[in-house]
């Protein structure tokens, strides 16, 4: 990973991971709880401090740090666990219509990644960009909580679910400022 992609011990970030192919898994409820449940448990067991955020089809946005160690590092825990479990849900899904298509992308995807994995799910960046100002954190802000109006899925953003803009969010966050 190039060094400017690299996070720093005790600072705030804003990243974005997505899934190889920009494929959209998460209109399944099934994909969007194993991701839910593996924040929280971040959030619980691994000092994750989230502040902002919003799931979306093929891709997942946050304003977030830790507690202790990095946010790569948890983010790499993070990922890899979603990765093998939601590949799993895959593959044992009997109502899953996309499976071979989904399996043979995240197979291609993996013979061809630098460690050659049976199958990669989550592209391997997480963009992080850390936040210096708060005019910098505002604007990072308002993109992770407009996205969801940008694609066109709700009319405001407090209408979309999974987002930290809704009041009946599955994810608690914390005060940003």
């Amino acid at each position: 990973m190039s060094e400017y992609l690299k996070t720093e011990e005790g600072k705030t970030y804003f990243i974005t991971f997505a899934v190889v192919d920009w494929i959209d898994v998460f209109t399944r409820e099934c994909y969007v709880n194993t991701l839910l449940d593996s924040i929280k448990y971040c959030q619980k067991e691994k000092g994750l401090l989230l502040y902002s955020y919003c799931i979306l089809p093929r891709h997942v946005h946050m304003i977030a740090g830790t507690e202790n160690g990095t946010l790569g590092e948890l983010l790499r825990d993070l990922k890899g666990f979603t990765s093998r479990k939601i590949i799993k849900e895959i593959t044992a899904n009997p109502q899953e219509s996309r499976r071979e298509w989904l399996l043979q992308a995240f197979k291609k995807a993996g013979a061809v990644s630098g460690q050659k994995q049976k199958y990669k799910f989550w592209q391997h960046s997480n963009h992080p960009e850390e936040l210096y100002s708060d005019k910098f954190i505002n604007q990072k802000e308002r993109y992770i909580l407009m996205n969801s109006i940008e694609m066109g899925m709700v009319s405001k953003p407090e209408h979309y679910r999974l987002s930290s803009a809704c009041e009946e969010s599955p994810l608690k966050v914390l005060p940003l400022r």
